[in-house]
């Protein structure tokens, strides 16, 4: 698999093309308006120096590519997979699937017209405890409600008035994350408040397909140095947990032990913990890259997967994303479209 990438700023370097580059493909090109990071990322990853290049189109008309990946700005994200998917080419974009729902719309129909796999970065379904409790939500009777946080520092969107990054790069995560758990949303009904510029904390409920309700809680007030994230899903005397991406519990229904003098924890009543051992050298997919690629990879190699986060669920999750956005303005319920 040829893959040419778009975009070698420090979240590819950092994140996506060290997990991409350990599986069966070779990186045949690369992109980047900055010859430093052209320039690094090439001698990193063995690209000629022909094949680094300063423009996306010229890149994709130099053909010798199977696919194509990118790291770039929402705007970017549309543009650049158009045109990878108007040349043939299957294409990986980072989140958020462009600037609004319209964009990822194009995108999904013209992955369509192209017979193409398009994907979007959304990595927490896959982040390994994510994945453990997401395959026991699937087993329960029913989903009764989602409860979660996540939250990040006003200093990660410095000069952002408006919030359109907060909204874009972060939130989006989870206007995938929370349906893929629980289901279509009927409706989102958000509230903000502001704190201080900079600083705005949202309170956002769903009501599902199915009955289930849940809130999540978003926001720019915390200090990144501290856990970020937790979400639980409660089913019929059973709910799942997980803690900073890392720890799972899952609750059941035990018999109380106060009164039992030989009280001891019994398998498949008790709750369960799972924590990876971090000192093992084996490799953890904590945060869910080497996965989502994986399955991206998958895709176009004609094995589709249900956890494939395609760009059908790119649009779902700025639909979904619109939605909030236009009830933080109003406080109207909205129904996503």
């Amino acid at each position: 698999m040829r893959i040419g990438w778009i975009g070698c700023g420090r979240h590819a370097g950092e994140m996506l093309l060290p997990q991409l580059t350990r599986y069966d493909v070779r990186l045949a090109a690369i992109c980047d308006i900055d010859e430093a990071n052209r320039t690094r990322l090439g001698a990193r990853y063995g690209v000629p120096a022909a094949a680094r290049f300063a423009d996306a189109a010229t890149m994709l008309d130099a053909g010798g590519l199977d696919a194509v990946g990118m790291a770039v700005g929402p705007r970017q994200h549309r543009d650049f997979a158009l045109a990878a998917l108007a040349r043939g080419l299957h294409a990986f974009m980072e989140k958020p699937a462009g600037a609004e729902a319209a964009d990822a719309r194009a995108v999904a129909e013209a992955a369509r017209r192209a017979g193409r796999q398009g994907a979007v970065g959304f990595m927490k379904r896959h982040s390994t405890a994510n994945r453990i409790a997401i395959n026991h939500v699937r087993g329960f009777a029913r989903r009764a409600s989602f409860l979660g946080e996540y939250m990040t520092a006003p200093t990660y969107f410095v000069g952002d008035p408006d919030y359109s990054g907060f909204y874009l790069h972060h939130c989006v995560h989870y206007l995938d994350l929370v349906p893929h758990l629980m289901g279509r949303p009927l409706e989102i009904r958000a509230r903000r408040h502001e704190l201080s510029p900079g600083r705005l904390l949202l309170h956002v409920d769903f009501a599902f397909e199915g009955g289930g309700l849940g809130t999540l809680v978003m926001g720019t007030h915390q200090s990144r140095a501290t856990p970020m994230e937790w979400w639980q899903v409660m089913g019929d005397h059973e709910r799942i947990e997980v803690r900073n991406v890392h720890e799972v519990r899952l609750h059941r229904a035990p018999k109380f032990k106060v009164d039992d003098p030989g009280a001891r924890l019994i398998d498949g009543e008790d709750t369960m913990v799972w924590e990876p051992n971090l000192t093992v050298a084996a490799h953890e997919d904590h945060k869910g890259y080497h996965a989502i690629l994986g399955a991206w990879l998958d895709l176009i190699a004609g094995r589709p997967r249900a956890d494939a986060p395609t760009i059908e669920d790119g649009v779902a999750a700025m639909a979904a994303l619109d939605a909030m956005k236009r009830s933080a303005a109003t406080g109207a319920a909205v129904t996503p479209d």
